[in-house]
């Protein structure tokens, strides 16, 4: 039971996580010119990706446990 809450809880983060990225990507993006060829990418960018990365992988870890009996 408590595996399950965990899993809400990882898949809510993970949600998050991935809309702050779509926000941060700027309106120009949305219309196809996505501006990206000379801008680096900052610490907090960097940051979400790791974090997406990492809320991924936790997620499939509790969802593969989750199928075992």
């Amino acid at each position: 039971m408590i595996l399950v809450i965990l899993e809400a809880i990882v898949a809510v983060l993970l949600i998050g996580v991935i809309l702050m990225q779509v926000a941060g990507s700027g309106l120009s993006a949305s219309f196809g010119g996505s501006g990206e060829t000379f801008r680096s990418r900052r610490s907090v960018e960097k940051l979400l990706v790791y974090l997406t990365v990492i809320l991924a992988v936790v997620f499939a870890i509790f969802s593969i446990l989750l199928l075992i009996p």
